[in-house]
């Protein structure tokens, strides 16, 4: 056998349905549990990292379980190795240890080689002396460990590109040859959300040493699409209650309120967390490239920032029958990486990838943002530039140093113009833009 037919085997052999209507009958692994070990441990470059992502409720935690015990006394069990599985709090990673407990004591043969530690989520592998430990973000205890396998239960619950508790988890694995690192979660609620980042990767890459296997209803599907609620539930009728997805879905056609919930744990689509002001079908019609030279009029808006906003700066003009936009953002690059772990925003990741450009220091240079605006206003026709009038006297200064006149500043023919971000010049800009959509 292979070594994913040894896992399975293993499972099919010695683990039994820990709890439900099948309680202490062999547990039978469903096809798309079997083709993710497959991939994992068939894989001729070697796993590193590998992502399950499906729908709640379709066997996550007992197939991280079974995983658990195949590398503490199974096929995969390595000599004094440590094995943990990690989730964002205590009762989530208890679930994980008692499906594991459970079903070793439902084995006699498991129960002999194996010493099970309550009180620490503590299995050890007698055999090979494995220890194999349920730890969780909110106990602290990821440092210190050095585990070959480390299981990540539901990192799609983590906001923001980081998190302390995975990356002290993600170095300790570093002593290791070939560690592995698995992640079974439904989806992140967001595209700049950690586990949505290592999909997204996984998908553009093409890393054969990343396995990644995602099941969800298509974007734009109905609610009540049978065929959607099977694509994001393969376990959908077996041990997955068809009754429960039927009910929440009549719940979510019938209030609004409730559908990005239930698109998300029960269709595991990303959604948005807050209602845009823009709608998303709006926001994609406007995708397409940008005209590379404005040669008619151009307007832009300025916002400064103080020392680690971020400032950004707005060109747009009617080309081709269309508005076309090129914002520029800045952040200073000194402290990137500590603000996006506190916004919980990827500013680190989009200066990597060009959408945002950093300054040296911790602030961003006005004499910088000036000689930006100068250079565009001698290279394109600005007629006129809004700026939000908060720390527009720090600008001031610098502007009339690189060459604009004091006309061009103030005046009836002055290119800058005030507007602030409050009701006043707000609302009415808003107005317009809401009955163009209407």
């Amino acid at each position: 056998m292979t070594r994913g037919e040894r896992v399975i085997a293993f499972i099919h052999r010695y683990c039994k349905v820990p709890e439900g209507k099948d309680v202490g009958k062999p547990l039978r692994l469903m096809p798309f549990q079997c083709d993710f070990i497959k991939a994992i441990y068939d894989n001729p470059a070697g796993t590193s990292r590998a992502y399950l992502s499906i729908a709640r409720k379709n066997g996550k935690s007992a197939l991280i379980a079974c995983l658990a015990l195949a590398h503490t006394v199974g096929p995969e069990a390595k000599l004094n190795s440590q094995i943990i599985s990690g989730a964002r709090s205590r009762d989530q990673a208890s679930i994980v240890f008692k499906l594991a407990e459970k079903m070793v004591r439902m084995n006699p043969a498991l129960a002999k080689i194996v010493r099970v530690i309550p009180s620490q989520k503590t299995l050890i592998g007698l055999p090979m002396n494995v220890e194999y430990r349920a730890i969780s973000a909110e106990a602290g205890t990821a440092h210190g460990l050095s585990p070959i396998l480390a299981i990540l239960d539901e990192v799609g619950q983590i906001r923001g590109p980081h998190d302390a508790f995975v990356e002290a988890i993600e170095t300790a694995q570093g002593a290791h040859e070939n560690p592995v690192l698995l992640a079974i979660s439904t989806q992140a609620a967001k595209n700049d959300d950690l586990f949505s980042i290592w999909l997204d990767d996984a998908q553009k890459s093409k890393d054969p040493r990343i396995v990644s296997h995602v099941y969800s209803a298509p974007e734009e599907c109905d609610i009540m699409d049978r065929s959607a609620w099977q694509a994001a539930n393969p376990a959908l009728g077996i041990f997955r209650s068809i009754k429960d997805i039927e009910d929440f879905a009549e719940r979510a056609s019938r209030q609004p309120s409730i559908e990005n919930s239930f698109r998300w744990l029960y269709l595991n689509q990303r959604i948005e967390a807050s209602a845009p002001f823009v709608s998303k079908s709006v926001w994609q019609g406007c995708g397409g490239p940008v005209a590379k030279q404005f040669d008619g009029p151009v307007y832009g808006g300025l916002d400064l920032s103080s020392v680690s906003d971020l400032t950004a700066k707005v060109w747009i003009s009617w080309v081709d029958g269309a508005w076309h936009v090129k914002p520029t953002f800045w952040l200073p690059s000194e402290g990137i990486a500590e603000k996006s772990r506190t916004d919980r925003v990827p500013y680190d990741v989009w200066a990597r990838e060009g959408y945002l450009r950093t300054t040296p220091g911790k602030t961003v240079d006005y004499e910088f943002v000036a000689e930006t605006l100068w250079r565009d206003c001698q290279e394109m026709d600005v007629r006129k530039i809004a700026f939000d009038r908060w720390n527009f006297r720090h600008l001031r200064p610098w502007l009339l140093k690189v060459g604009f006149t004091e006309e061009q500043l103030e005046g009836d023919n002055a290119i800058f113009e005030p507007f602030g971000q409050g009701f006043q010049s707000m609302s009415p800009a808003l107005e317009g833009i809401g009955s163009r959509l209407a």
